[in-house]
C-alpha cells in the first residue's frame, strides 16, 4: 500500500486562523463579562432602589454636596403658644406646605377656638362622618392631644416652642393689656407683680395671659399648685408626646435641629422675623421684676427650664461645632435673601409699610413691624419673597382662597398663588 503524504496548509494560512481564533474568544469573553457586569449592575441598582429613596444625594451652595440619609418629615403637628417667635415657624410650615401642595387642617377663622381645649370639630369642613387626615396642623389651639390624634396620621412629629417667662411676661402684659382682666386694672406690670391677686382671678376671661401661659397652651390647669410630683408628671407627658421643644431665645439653633429632625433643607427652615414688636414697646425688667415673674409663674419657669435642658442636651448630641457651622449658614442664607427681598433689609413701623395687604395686624400697646419688599422683584423672585413677609393673618386667608376657593372668604387681598 502506498501511502500518500498529507500536504501541510502554508503556515501564512495557519497563523490567519490562529489570529481569528483568538479575536472570536476575546470577542465572546467581553461579551460574556459585559452581560455580567450589567445582571450585577441591575441587581446593584435594584436593591439599592430602597437606599437610594432613603438617601438622595442634595447640592446646597453653602455646604456642596451631601448625602441625604432620611425622608423629609410632611406630617407636622405645631403648637404655636402665644409670644415665642411662633409666628415666624408658622410661616415656615405655611410656605413648606403650599410649595408642596400638602393638606393643611385650617381653623374656621384664625385659632382652633383658643382658649378652649382643641376639639377636631374647629378645623374648617371637619365632619366626623368620614375619617380625615392632614398633613400640618400649625394654628394656635389650646393642646388636647386625643382630638389632635384624630386628624393627625399615627407617625406625626409633634414640636413646640417655649420662651424664658420672664420676657415672655412682659410681651403679653404690652400685647394682651385689653384681654387680660387682671392687667386692664394696672398701668404697669410691676404694680401687677406688687399684689398679683388683688387683680388677678382665675376664673376672669383672658387670665392665662397673665399667668402660666405656656402651660395653659399645652393643656393644663395655669392655676394648679406648683408641687413637685404634679410638675414632673406634666413635664413627662409633655415629653413623650413632643419630640422637639425649641426655644426661642435660640431661634437659630432651633431651626437647625428642627431642619435634621425632620430631614428638611437650609432654604425650608430660613425666615424673616415675623409679629416683631418695635423697641418702643418693649421695656428692660428689673432683677426684682425678673424674680417676682419666676414665682408668680413658677409653672411655666419649670417647664421652660425644663425644656432649656433638653434643648441642650439635644445641641450636644448634634455637636457643637457642627452646631456653629450650620447655624452661619443659615444665617447667611438669611442675609442673601434680605438683599434680594427686602428694602433696607430690616422691619419697619408699621405706619411705613407701603403695602397695606401686609400689614401686619396691631393689637393691645404693641407695635408691630413689618417689611417693605422690593420694588424690582418680578415674578417667581416676588412671590417667593411675599410669602416670606406675609402676615399670618394674610397668610391663612391665601390658603383658604387656594384650598377652599368654593367657600365664602374674607375680603383681603389675594396674593398670587404659589404655582404648584
Amino acid at each position: 500500500m502506498v501511502h500518500r503524504r498529507r500536504r501541510q496548509k502554508p503556515l501564512r494560512l495557519q497563523w490567519c486562523t490562529l489570529q481569528v481564533l483568538w479575536m472570536v474568544v476575546i470577542i465572546l469573553m467581553a461579551v460574556g463579562l459585559a452581560i455580567q457586569t450589567l445582571g450585577m449592575t441591575d441587581k446593584k441598582r435594584v436593591r439599592s432602589l430602597d437606599v437610594e429613596e432613603q438617601s438622595p444625594v442634595v447640592t446646597d451652595p453653602d455646604v456642596g454636596e451631601q448625602e441625604v440619609t432620611c425622608q423629609p418629615k410632611t406630617h407636622v403637628m405645631f403648637l404655636k403658644t402665644h409670644k415665642t417667635a411662633g409666628s415666624t415657624i408658622l410661616n415656615i410650615l405655611y410656605r413648606f406646605g403650599e410649595a408642596r401642595n400638602l393638606t393643611f387642617a385650617l381653623p374656621a377663622s384664625y385659632q382652633f377656638g383658643y382658649p378652649l381645649l382643641f376639639s377636631a370639630r374647629k378645623i374648617k369642613f371637619y365632619t366626623p362622618l368620614k375619617a380625615q387626615q392632614y398633613n400640618i396642623i400649625c394654628n394656635h389651639m389650646r393642646f388636647y392631644r386625643p382630638q389632635v390624634e384624630k386628624v393627625m396620621a399615627k407617625g406625626t412629629f409633634y414640636f413646640s416652642i417655649l420662651r424664658n417667662p420672664v420676657t415672655l411676661l412682659e410681651s403679653a402684659f404690652t400685647y394682651y393689656k385689653w384681654s387680660s382682666a387682671a392687667f386692664k386694672q394696672v398701668e404697669s406690670l410691676e404694680q401687677f407683680l406688687a399684689d398679683p391677686w388683688k387683680y388677678y382671678s382665675a376664673k376672669e376671661r383672658g387670665s392665662q395671659y397673665a399667668r402660666n401661659l405656656m402651660w395653659f397652651d399645652f393643656g393644663y390647669d395655669h392655676n394648679a399648685n406648683s408641687t413637685k410630683e404634679y410638675v414632673d408628671l406634666v413635664l413627662d407627658e409633655i415629653g413623650r408626646t413632643f419630640h422637639l421643644v425649641l426655644i426661642s431665645e435660640y431661634f437659630d439653633e432651633s431651626m437647625i435641629l428642627l431642619k435634621d429632625a425632620l430631614c428638611w433643607g437650609f432654604d425650608d427652615v430660613v425666615s424673616f422675623k415675623l409679629n416683631v414688636r418695635s423697641n418702643v414697646t418693649v421695656k428692660t425688667l428689673s432683677d426684682q421684676t425678673a424674680d417676682q415673674i419666676k414665682h408668680w409663674n413658677s409653672l411655666d419657669w419649670s417647664l421652660y427650664s425644663h425644656f432649656n435642658e433638653t434643648f441642650w442636651r439635644k445641641v450636644d448630641q448634634y455637636g457643637r461645632q457642627r452646631m456653629q457651622k450650620d447655624v452661619l449658614i443659615l444665617q447667611n442664607r438669611r442675609r442673601k435673601l434680605m438683599d434680594v427681598c427686602l428694602q433696607g433689609r430690616s422691619p419697619v413701623d408699621a405706619s411705613k409699610i407701603q403695602d397695606r395687604k401686609i400689614k401686619p395686624f396691631q393689637y393691645g400697646r404693641a407695635r408691630i413691624l413689618g417689611y417693605n419688599l422690593n420694588a424690582n422683584l418680578r415674578g417667581g423672585e416676588r412671590e417667593k419673597c411675599l410669602r416670606m413677609v406675609m402676615p399670618e393673618l394674610q397668610y391663612k386667608d391665601l390658603l383658604d382662597a387656594k384650598f377652599f376657593p368654593a367657600a365664602p372668604s374674607r375680603k383681603i387681598l389675594l396674593a398670587p398663588l404659589l404655582r404648584s
